[in-house]
């Protein structure tokens, strides 16, 4: 027989959370000593910060050492990802810049939290997005934040293009495979490095190709620049065409791109170059090295007619110059 009498509810209260768990992001620009100390200085002041405040739980701490500019930061990243599980309520970070020097990516990122209902705290601006009114003040010292970084990047670049100008860049005295520096800084020949160099301008000279060369130092046991038992393509090929192993500098080749983004880019003549001549022993002569400069455009399969790049119609085998040579 069906009981008709209702159930009996009991109601069991809301468990109401008194307690906001905190996430921090610190951030340092370069992986310098100096720059690690910044980045525990910022972990420990703001850990200190949320210690002394009354309901604040950390829950995590996301740290970067990259560029403000580049939101593809793997702390940060992470951070966002743990942001759309709901995992914390509270992000605090040293000064807005931390998140990014870009005042629209700034933004971006700050209504991408409050869209998730997660709170900005900004220690140094005494910032939160908690309060709605917070929000012209946000963009104003953002902004300041831009033009600052912009003013920097300015003078970095035109202080740099002051030194490769007058000869003093320490650029032209970097140190590649071959080389070693003196005790006073200059280029100095590694002479059983030089060898190894020699050896990969004969093979190419021969008619080997970079895969064949490859082979070759494997088979030698001549360990790569980094101490690797196998060589790179990209490492061979940047050897074969590198202008320092005939003694030469040049500096250049890339440039950096308009601040914000600050992209390095392949300079195919929209910024000077700068060709310092004699600047250190060469490890092959100029002859040797033009001869293999000359056979690396032989070899390619694109050829330049009017002004257009297309593909030849013969194709270089390093099979049939091998055969050649046997």
């Amino acid at each position: 027989m069906q009981n008709n009498q209702e159930p009996k509810v009991r109601i069991i209260p809301a468990k109401i959370r008194t307690d906001k768990k905190i996430t921090i992001y610190c951030r340092v620009s370069t992986n310098k000593h100096s720059q690690e100390e910044s980045l525990e200085a910022q972990k420990e002041g703001l850990q200190q910060r949320v210690k002394n405040t009354l309901g604040w739980r950390l829950y995590k701490v996301y740290e970067d050492t990259a560029s403000g500019k580049n939101t593809a930061r793997v702390g940060f990243q992470r951070m966002r990802w743990d942001a759309h599980d709901g995992l914390f309520d509270i992000v605090l970070v040293k000064s807005s810049s931390r998140l990014s020097r870009n005042v629209e990516e700034a933004i971006e990122i700050v209504r991408e939290f409050k869209r998730l209902g997660i709170q900005v705290e900004m220690e140094e601006e005494n910032i939160s997005t908690q309060d709605p009114e917070q929000d012209l003040h946000l963009s104003i010292r953002l902004s300041i934040a831009e033009a600052e970084g912009r003013a920097l990047s300015e003078a970095i670049k035109w202080g740099t293009e002051k030194r490769v100008k007058s000869g003093t860049s320490e650029l032209y005295r970097s140190k590649c495979f071959g080389y070693c520096k003196d005790e006073y800084g200059d280029l100095v020949i590694n002479e059983e490095e030089a060898t190894v160099v020699r050896y990969i301008y004969e093979l190419y000279l021969k008619g080997y190709s970079v895969d064949m060369i490859m082979k070759v130092l494997a088979e030698n046991s001549i360990k790569s620049p980094s101490g690797k038992g196998r060589w790179s393509k990209r490492t061979i090929q940047n050897m074969l065409t590198n202008e320092k192993y005939m003694g030469n500098v040049c500096l250049g080749k890339t440039y950096t791109g308009e601040y914000p983004n600050n992209k390095q880019k392949i300079n195919r003549g929209e910024r000077h170059r700068f060709l310092a001549k004699e600047a250190h022993s060469p490890i092959v002569t100029k002859d040797i090295f033009e001869k293999v400069q000359e056979e690396i455009r032989r070899r390619s399969n694109i050829e330049v007619v009017n002004g257009k790049a297309q593909r030849k119609d013969t194709h270089y085998s390093a099979k049939d110059i091998k055969r050649q040579n046997e």
